[in-house]
């Protein structure tokens, strides 16, 4: 059940990212607010997507990072917020290192590291399109 949800959240992820070639090309203003909330709108997709998958993960035994020092009574919400931590921490920059990721979790790191790196250069190439489309 657990892989069926990670699937689902992966197609949503995947979904999101192709989203920016999918709309419309606004003939009004070259430059917009839109585009910010836009790239605002998909770092906050991928970090919640991808730390639902590092703690859909870790709940079911599979070990994806080192948990922080300082737990509370609540596991299932303390596992939750490592979770979004290590994800938000990957995706925007390098990390601290308090929250690390361990075996698969390393390659899934690398590829939310990847996603965000990419995205913001997917914005200027999809802006620079809809320019030569003028």
């Amino acid at each position: 059940m657990e892989y069926a949800f990670i699937g689902i959240v992966a197609t949503v992820l995947l979904a999101s990212i192709a989203s920016i070639w999918t709309t419309s090309i606004k003939t009004t203003r070259r430059i917009s607010l839109e585009n910010l909330f836009v790239l605002i709108q998909w770092y906050i997709t991928m970090m919640l997507g991808f730390g639902l998958i590092y703690m859909v993960l870790q709940m079911n035994g599979h070990h994806v990072f080192t948990p922080s020092a300082n737990r509370t009574a609540n596991e299932c919400f303390s596992i939750l917020q490592d979770s979004l931590y290590l994800s938000g921490m990957t995706l925007l920059s390098v990390g601290y290192g308090d929250v690390t990721p361990k075996g698969i979790g390393r390659w899934i790191a690398i590829i939310e590291a990847l996603l965000g790196y990419i995205m913001p250069a997917v914005l200027v190439a999809r802006t620079m399109l809809d320019w030569d489309e003028r």
